[in-house]
């Protein structure tokens, strides 16, 4: 029987739809049948005219990155698989014509602050983390755009070239996050000043090169296509152990 990895609330409130990332024993990291029911999720609001979709991890994080827990079973090519999938993952939460709102916690790395990254509100309980380890780790190019779009080229480059982790207060304050809230907080009731979700399309198309999509995947296969992607990874999983050891 296949893993139960995401909740999907269907009755949070009028037009809202909840997704709860449910893989907490692993920091809800992505992993390929993650990756397929978050597409399949998201299609599914299209189809649905959902108005607003809240996405939350369970556990003590709300996604730590790629899955990797199989990668001797990996090759290049099925990585590179991997990652072109999450690429259009993330493209499909970005370009949403619904209000998309990643409320995070924990540690948010890899593709996981990428998926923080792709949605419309940023929102943050406790004090979260972030990092962006891809490039420096592991020679991939992954979100690099839309990060740039919200934090400002200089420290986009800062953040991934050096692939450190950046505090609640940080994230705050260069745009990455835009608030902190508490679970107290109301998220369903949509404002009053809240476009209907053919207005906003519209407005993201006026907003958005129409070519940045394309670009994004092609610099994506470029950097994961070159040979020795997993020995990359492996390498970068043996240093950070190492560094966790010390």
């Amino acid at each position: 029987m296949p893993e139960a990895v995401l909740q999907i609330e269907t009755d949070a409130g009028q037009g809202v739809r909840r997704l709860l990332l449910d893989r907490p024993a692993c920091g809800n990291a992505l992993s390929a049948d993650l990756v397929a029911a978050l597409a399949q999720a998201i299609d599914a609001c299209v189809r649905d005219d959902v108005r607003r979709l809240v996405i939350e991890g369970a556990g003590r994080h709300f996604c730590t990155g790629v899955d990797l827990s199989a990668l001797d079973e990996e090759t290049d090519d099925s990585l590179l698989a991997r990652f072109v999938r999450i690429e259009l993952l993330l493209q499909a939460v970005h370009q949403a014509p619904f209000e998309t709102i990643a409320i995070a916690h924990g540690r948010v790395a890899g593709a996981g602050a990428d998926l923080f990254a792709a949605c419309r509100r940023r929102l943050m309980r406790g004090d979260a983390s972030f990092a962006f380890p891809g490039a420096a780790g592991f020679g991939l190019v992954l979100g690099t755009r839309r990060l740039a779009t919200l934090v400002g080229g200089d420290t986009a480059q800062t953040w991934i070239r050096s692939g450190r982790w950046i505090d609640a207060d940080e994230a705050l304050a260069c745009g990455l996050a835009q608030a902190r809230i508490d679970a107290a907080d109301n998220l369903d009731a949509p404002s009053v000043h809240t476009p209907d979700a053919r207005t906003q399309a519209l407005l993201d198309l006026a907003m958005r090169d129409p070519r940045a999509a394309d670009l994004d995947l092609a610099l994506l296969t470029r950097s994961a296509a070159r040979p020795g992607l997993k020995q990359r990874i492996q390498q970068y999983a043996a240093r950070v152990r190492a560094a966790r050891q010390q």
